[in-house]
């Protein structure tokens, strides 16, 4: 049996000052108020005592977007390396997107993944199921089987694809409504983005590159919202970038149609005018879009229209990115960076609280993807002990080379954030600490 831990003087994301005391993976209590340096707060000689002035304890962070490569990309990421990632970044869960090799639409696949999860045990990690035969968008995958596995898959995407045909996608939403699962679509209409390279508009045209339109997002999620609303299911819009997109899921909630959305981080930081350097680091699918562009999704998740942060964690091995850019692989790495970037663009801007934060990137995360019985709960007596402990205070500059992941495809490269998880724990098991703990758990 392990030690109990004790978490000292951390501030709660409401503010209040408290200590939290764990013990066989549940927080067992937790005390309000300032506690003296001579007591361990909770009477336990034998626990672990983690001093934790000046650091914010969130729930752990729960990404619901994640490619993690594994079967087939193993040069990429592999779970265990994902994962590593992961923990780093302060997230205790993730779901694996589905493009794989073989693609991740057989329960034999997905119980695979989650089976290899549970082995690494640094993150929860669930499956996403595809939603069609081989992401061709032809055919429904077995959601039913992958539903009922052991992987109790709940999320099913060909992201990195679209849905394309409205019949499929209808048929898609009845089929996940019977087990409460939710469609998840990468909202790019195929014909409208042929051969493009970057968002459209004025930077397109002075670099020579074809443009990727921000209709071709808006028309897709338009269409499937409101599918969504004639079969009565659920539809989560994954990476929102548009400001038009913002105001069709805007409109849809209005309406009381269940639909669901996320922005990325580098949606809330990058704009197309980082292209100019041709650097394919920037290369990301949907593309960088304009300043009004970033303005409306930060607006957009301040006020909930958009629910939550996803990273949308892309490996790519150095061969695929670098390369010339019309060559290059789209996608970049962000687990480790996603939650300094919130604080850059969200929290130090006054746009969310710490207490907001915790919501969009555990909560609400949680909640969309079915694992709200174990993750995004709250750090109250009884809870599974996920916990992601932050310093807000901790400047650093992005190294892409020290990166946990096997990838190192990070646009932020040499930029400052201003926050960092300094440890994270999976039901009480410390799965991540920065230097300044490492000696408590020897």
């Amino acid at each position: 049996m392990t030690r109990p831990l004790v978490i000292r003087n951390v501030s709660l994301a409401n503010g209040d000052t408290a200590t939290l005391r764990i013990d066989n993976g549940v927080i067992v209590a937790v005390g309000v108020g300032e506690v003296g340096a001579g007591d361990a707060g909770a009477g336990d000689a034998d626990a672990v005592v983690l001093e934790a002035s000046g650091l914010i304890a969130l729930p752990g962070l729960v990404d619901l977007h994640t490619h993690l490569r594994e079967p087939g990309r193993e040069d990429a990421e592999t779970i265990e390396s994902g994962s590593r990632s992961a923990a780093r970044g302060g997230f205790t869960a993730v779901h694996a997107m589905a493009n794989t090799t073989p693609v991740a639409d057989t329960a034999g696949v997905v119980e695979q993944v989650w089976s290899r999860g549970r082995e690494v045990g640094l993150v929860d990690v669930y499956p996403v199921g595809a939603v069609t035969v081989g992401l061709g968008g032809t055919q429904l995958s077995e959601m039913g089987a992958m539903a009922m596995s052991r992987a109790r898959v709940r999320v099913f995407s060909d992201d990195g694809k679209c849905v394309h045909d409205p019949v499929i996608m209808r048929r898609a939403l009845e089929y996940a409504k019977t087990f409460n699962g939710v469609i998840a679509q990468h909202a790019q209409d195929p014909r409208l983005t042929d051969g493009a390279q970057m968002h459209e508009g004025v930077v397109s045209a002075e670099l020579g590159l074809a443009g990727w339109p921000a209709v071709a997002e808006e028309s897709i999620i338009a269409r499937d919202v409101l599918l969504a609303g004639h079969v009565g299911s659920r539809l989560h819009v994954c990476h929102v970038s548009t400001a038009g997109s913002v105001e069709i899921v805007r409109w849809a909630k209005s309406r009381g149609i269940n639909v669901t959305a996320e922005v990325m981080p580098h949606h809330l930081l990058l704009t197309d005018e980082s292209v100019r350097g041709y650097d394919p680091r920037f290369k990301v699918n949907p593309p960088l879009r304009t300043q009004a562009d970033v303005d409306a999704v930060r607006a957009g998740l301040a006020d909930g229209t958009i629910d939550i942060v996803a990273t949308d964690h892309a490996p790519h091995p150095d061969e695929d990115k670098d390369c010339e850019w019309a060559a290059a692989a789209m996608g970049m790495i962000g687990l480790e960076t996603a939650l300094g970037i919130v604080q850059k663009t969200m929290v130090d801007t006054g746009l969310l609280t710490w207490e907001q934060v915790a919501v969009k990137m555990s909560t609400l995360p949680a909640r969309i993807g079915g694992v709200d019985a174990e993750h995004g709960r709250p750090l109250t007596p009884g809870e599974p002990a996920n916990i992601t402990l932050v310093d807000p205070r901790d400047n650093w500059t992005v190294d892409p080379s020290a990166t946990a992941s096997r990838s190192n495809n990070s646009p932020f490269g040499g930029v400052e954030l201003p926050g960092r998880a300094v440890a994270t724990f999976l039901r009480g098991t410390p799965t991540h600490l920065d230097h300044r703990f490492e000696g408590l758990f020897a």
